[in-house]
């Protein structure tokens, strides 16, 4: 295997695309003996630190146990809207609008991953029976940093939007609505 090759398969391993526990690497050219010899685990610093020194890898597996690059996390949404239903006699008015309200809707699913959902219970019993339930939900939330990710057809009269959101930013949406929600509890307390 060439050093460019071997290089390659660290820079997967490094970018974790490897879903194996260890990725074996082929010797390049060593006597047995070099084979042979023990290879310690590298973490993420000493192993970033060796391949832009130049260093040669090792010729044994390479752990993967701790994380070489540290991943960051999103929250992925999908929205869908059924092109019909859309209210314009244009056929092509139609289609932007579909896309329009696949795109709130993924919205919609994105806020119920960051804030949760509100959900209202009734249920009626009489004489041990069920006499009606009712179920209402309600999402409320900012959203901001959302990334665009496809916006495609599905089938013929459908389309579906997908979106998605940083960790980071997931945290700071999720400080900033705790925030407003203590200064709303400190007004009402004042009157």
């Amino acid at each position: 295997m060439s050093i460019q090759s071997r290089t390659w398969v660290l820079c997967l391993a490094a970018l974790g695309l490897s879903a194996c526990q260890h990725v074996p690497l082929p010797p390049m050219g060593e006597s047995a003996a070099e084979a042979a010899r023990p290879v310690r685990d590298m973490n993420a610093k000493e192993l970033k630190a060796e391949m832009s020194a130049g260093v040669r890898a090792p010729s044994a597996p390479v752990s993967m146990i701790e994380p070489l690059i540290e991943k960051r996390d999103t929250l992925v949404a999908t929205g869908y809207a059924v092109i019909s239903v859309q209210k314009h006699s244009n056929p092509a008015q139609q289609r932007l609008l579909a896309i329009r309200a696949s795109k709130l809707d993924a919205y919609r699913a994105l806020t119920e991953q960051v804030y949760g959902q509100y959900l209202d219970a009734t249920t009626t019993v009489a004489d041990m029976t069920v006499m009606s339930d009712t179920f209402r939900a309600k999402v409320e939330g900012v959203i901001y940093g959302a990334v665009l990710v496809s916006i495609s057809p599905v089938g013929e009269d459908t389309y579906e939007t997908s979106l998605s959101l940083d960790s980071a930013v997931v945290n700071d949406l999720r400080l900033l609505y705790l925030g407003q929600l203590a200064s709303k509890q400190r007004a009402r307390r004042a009157q």
